[in-house]
């Protein structure tokens, strides 16, 4: 497998004292990557990061070998993202939307906003305005305007949070669909630790800033009945080891 994204030594840290601290980290071409970690742990920072949208202190980020702190437009020529929530124009059509999105990359036209648009779902309900669109509707929105530009790697920061079961399920079978079909690699965060184990190949956990544990999920499981166990088995680890430092 060829690395994606490779992260080294990623240290970002805010007046409060929070933020990242060393962060090392690999997606592979094919993974769905699930970057998991309790609200304020850090994974918002390390995605901003990693698309242009904020500054390290420290380390460096390269996306399909090229650095994106020397070489951004070449690090992100291949990778679509969404951070945090899909932004739209509410008093337009989910198409309209698509459209004006697809006025920045060249040769992107009426049919991609179709094959996106039919890719989410949304087909049916292009032409409504965002406005009556449900919190799902507007992820999938966000989604299908992260894909216009056929991007190899998709980069999604929180994609189901405050999500109902049904839209979920609903964004949770789009991106297995596209990992498998489409064969796009996938880095997610999230604080759901049973969507990542339903959805995710291999995960990163970061802890309190740090990247505490990465691998397959089978391999982060090793003998426990859930994710969730092995999450709460390995957190309990690293505070033991921070009481003794």
């Amino acid at each position: 497998m060829n690395p994606v994204a490779e992260i080294k030594q990623l240290t970002k840290i805010y007046g409060n004292l929070r933020g990242i601290h060393d962060v090392n980290m690999t997606v592979q071409q094919g993974d769905i990557y699930g970057f998991f970690g309790p609200n304020g742990a850090g994974k918002t920072t390390v995605m901003k990061i990693m698309v242009g949208l904020s500054k390290a202190q420290q380390g460096e980020v390269k996306l399909f070998g090229y650095n994106v702190a020397t070489h951004y437009e070449q690090a992100m020529a291949k990778v679509g993202v969404l951070i945090e929530t899909a932004e739209a124009y509410t008093y337009m059509s989910g198409r309209r939307n698509l459209e004006l999105a697809a006025r920045f990359y060249p040769g992107v036209g009426k049919q991609r906003v179709d094959e996106v648009l039919e890719t989410v779902d949304l087909t049916p309900f292009q032409h409504e305005k965002v406005a009556g669109y449900s919190l799902g509707m507007k992820q999938r929105l966000g989604l299908a305007a992260a894909m216009l530009s056929k991007p190899e790697l998709l980069i999604l920061d929180e994609p189901t949070n405050g999500l109902d079961i049904e839209g979920m399920v609903h964004i949770r079978e789009i991106i297995m669909r596209l990992a498998r079909e489409e064969r796009i690699t996938f880095l997610i965060s999230s604080h759901l630790i049973h969507e990542m184990e339903l959805m995710c190949s291999r995960m990163g956990i970061i802890h309190q800033g740090r990247l505490v544990r990465e691998g397959l999920v089978s391999e982060l499981v090793n003998g426990s009945a859930t994710l969730e166990e092995a999450y709460l088995r390995e957190i309990k680890e690293v505070r033991g080891l921070a009481a003794h430092a």
